[in-house]
């Protein structure tokens, strides 16, 4: 295929992208309209799969044990490689979607639906993942040790963000609860007889922040109390905290989470309380695959997109989308929705407004011409697979040297 051939096909990717933007944008606002949380995006997940079967998707629901979960699959011409877009589409408490999934989910739903309509015989196969989760749960790491990203060549997403990058990273993390228990007593008449679980979990708060000063700078520890006792005039007898635990990788992170229980631990035995020490899912950094992230900045700037460098340090959080990348060449990119941060009652309100939808169609073009790219230049793909098989090498060879 000539250089005009490529150019004329990608020009056919956007005009599809554009022939579906009405029905795209009434998805997103719908899903906008009705957030649902982790593990419960019943409807969200019905409204991304509508458009997929009347497309003639084969869709499985419920993958990998997860009742919100999806696997859409659509096949054009035999021999190519096999390309996962990723859409999320769970909200978070009480401030709906302030990280922009509504955006996220129908961006990789309309792709998938542009690539069809405009390459009826893309030589690959296209598979649109929902991954329900991200903000609570880990989905995408329960669905990675399912199996479900065995099989996958590349796997990519768009989120929104303040502004457009294409190799931001993230750190590893791991919540943990801490559940202390003490023993009941009248707090006046009787406090011999009680032993507080609440001064343990204060203890436990002053103990970690000791530590800050010992962990490397990229570290981050944060927490709430989440169960500080009935009455003040009882002993408490069952407090409880969530903390969150970050690290620049998995590794870095399993030194954080043994100097935190550790003092936790040490926090309640001081008072003789005790502490049951609960751990979530652990999210894995991200391995953002640079020869994708090149083919993804070229779609960008083809459309006059900007693409501005990432932070040198610190500004990035952690998503399940890092397991992903451990198992297969994933990208992760950002593009610019407006000057609000995410987790914010105005970055919720740009998810759902012109801006979010402005977003929504530029990350439904660039995922589209992306996996288009890794489909048709046989060079490219190779290089792709490359990148990340070398990585992988690298990883394991750190392993036995370490």
């Amino acid at each position: 295929m000539n250089k005009d051939e490529w150019s004329s096909e990608k020009t056919r990717i956007q005009q599809a992208v554009d022939a579906r933007d009405g029905q795209l944008r009434a998805i997103a606002a719908q899903i906008h309209a009705n957030p649902e949380l982790s593990f419960h995006e019943h409807k969200a997940r019905e409204w991304l799969i509508e458009p997929l079967e009347a497309a003639g998707f084969a869709v499985e629901r419920g993958i990998a044990g997860l009742e919100t979960s999806f696997r859409a699959t659509w096949e054009g011409a035999p021999g190519g490689p096999v390309i996962a877009l990723l859409a999320e589409y769970d909200a978070l408490p009480a401030i709906g979607h302030a990280c922009g999934h509504n955006l996220i989910g129908t961006a990789s739903v309309g792709a998938a639906l542009a690539l069809k309509d405009a390459c009826p015989q893309l030589p690959g196969k296209i598979v649109v993942l929902g991954t329900p989760a991200e903000e609570e749960g880990g989905g995408k790491i329960i669905m990675c040790n399912e199996g479900v990203f065995d099989d996958i060549d590349a796997a990519m997403m768009v989120h929104p963000q303040s502004k457009t990058m294409v190799l931001r990273g993230a750190l590893a993390c791991v919540d943990a609860t801490f559940t202390f228990h003490g023993k009941q007593a009248h707090a006046s008449s009787s406090p011999e007889k009680g032993i507080s679980a609440l001064d343990a979990l204060i203890n436990a708060f002053v103990a970690i922040n000791s530590l800050r000063q010992f962990v490397k700078e990229d570290v981050r520890i944060h927490g709430i109390i989440t169960k500080g006792g009935d009455a003040p005039n009882v002993v408490p007898e069952l407090c409880e905290a969530v903390f969150i635990l970050r690290a620049a990788t998995v590794g870095e992170l399993e030194k954080v989470r043994e100097k935190v229980y550790r003092a936790v631990r040490s926090a309640a035995e001081g008072v003789g309380a005790t502490v049951d020490i609960a751990e979530g899912l652990i999210y894995a950094e991200r391995n953002n695959n640079k020869a994708m992230a090149r083919l993804f900045q070229s779609n960008l700037e083809q459309m006059g997109i900007e693409v501005c460098d990432p932070p040198k340090k610190g500004g990035v959080g952690s998503s399940d989308i890092g397991n992903v990348g451990q198992i297969t060449a994933t990208i992760h990119p950002y593009i610019r929705i407006g000057d609000a941060t995410t987790h914010t009652p105005d970055f919720c309100r740009l998810a759902g407004a012109e801006e979010g939808m402005i977003e929504l169609n530029q990350a439904a073009k660039s995922l589209a011409m992306t996996a288009y790219d890794l489909c048709v230049d046989k060079e490219a793909f190779r290089e792709v697979r490359e990148e990340f098989e070398q990585w992988k090498r690298d990883k394991e060879g750190g392993r036995q040297h370490g």
